[in-house]
């Protein structure tokens, strides 16, 4: 992936041809980079599961995952070398093969993913907010690569076996039209590659929640117990998880994430302020002095040396109290 990441950075650098609106190899070089990322964080993951039969599991289901992204990734960057799109290509019966090998590889990715996500899941974890950072952010990974699926479905316009193009990634506009830059999103149209993108790149983004909770705990003593990082957490996953299916209904509504209508707002501001008052109420779950150490619910520091007790009268008996009684009678 990181070869193909860094082809496809030559490609833009030194071939000009577009292709549906947008540098012709920036598609493969946006997913290149993301098949890196997304495999390093289930990487991590699966180093985390506590059992060698659950990491053997893990490593075959992690197999399948890369085995099926280099797999498409093959597909994408030969595509591009032939001039064509990769996505939703019914153009000739090649074309749509190669498409339809694509959408295989990417239920055997979804799958061997689910696998992953079923073994953090029944995994314990020695860190509970840590646990639940990475259970949440399987299964949001999986709720985003889901979304994939819904491109999949013919647009406006399209017919299965007479259409060359099947699928979309705009909603409400055709593919190919205004967009942001390096993202490439819609500006005048729904596009749900954006929920795409924000669900599967959670997998990443809640460790890094914790791993910044953890960082910031020395100087805030209120984060050092584990119970105010596990809440904290649990609203960070609530929320992301609100924002998720928010993005979700503005795409397939056809709104454009940069000019979202009242509704979109008002719902943004209900997570806002269901989030904020989450981390409130979780940041008040322990007092400064409780909170310093791991465990808030231990009172007494074991590390200090209890007193130790007066000896009691009994022990004395050991010793002689008078010369006379260690001597014979004398008779």
């Amino acid at each position: 992936m990181v070869v193909l990441a860094v082809v496809s950075g030559v490609g833009l650098a030194v071939d000009d041809r577009q292709l549906v609106g947008s540098p012709i190899w920036f598609k493969p070089f946006k997913f290149s980079l993301s098949f890196v990322v997304y495999g390093l964080s289930l990487a991590w993951m699966l180093s985390l599961l506590p059992t060698r039969r659950a990491r053997r599991v893990g490593w075959w289901a992690g197999a399948v995952v890369a085995v099926a992204s280099v797999i498409e990734m093959v597909i994408i960057t030969g595509q591009v070398v032939r001039g064509k799109r990769s996505h939703f290509n019914h153009e000739t019966p090649f074309d749509e093969t190669l498409f339809n090998a694509m959408a295989i590889t990417v239920v055997i990715l979804w799958l061997g993913t689910l696998a992953i996500a079923v073994l953090l899941l029944r995994a314990r974890l020695a860190d509970r907010a840590s646990a639940w950072a990475v259970r949440s952010g399987v299964v949001l990974a999986l709720a985003g690569a889901a979304v994939g699926f819904l491109m999949t479905q013919p647009a406006p316009g399209q017919q299965r076996g007479v259409s060359k193009v099947v699928g979309a990634h705009s909603v409400g506009v055709p593919d190919g039209g205004p967009s942001m830059p390096l993202t490439g999103w819609s500006t005048t149209g729904g596009d749900l590659r954006v929920p795409h993108f924000f669900g599967m790149h959670a997998l990443q983004l809640l460790p890094l929640v914790v791993m910044g909770l953890v960082v910031l705990a020395p100087r805030l003593p209120r984060l050092r117990a584990e119970r105010v990082r596990l809440r904290l957490i649990l609203v960070a996953s609530g929320a992301y998880a609100a924002v998720f299916a928010l993005v979700t209904w503005q795409a397939l509504r056809g709104q454009s994430l940069i000019h979202p209508d009242g509704a979109t707002l008002t719902a943004a501001g209900l997570i806002f302020a269901g989030t904020a008052a989450g981390a409130y109420g979780a940041l008040r779950t322990a007092s400064p002095e409780r909170a310093a150490t791991s465990r808030p619910h231990e009172a007494v520091d074991a590390s200090e040396p209890s007193e130790p007790s007066e000896p009691s009268k009994a022990s004395d008996v050991s010793e002689p109290s008078d010369a006379s009684d260690s001597k014979e009678p004398v008779t």
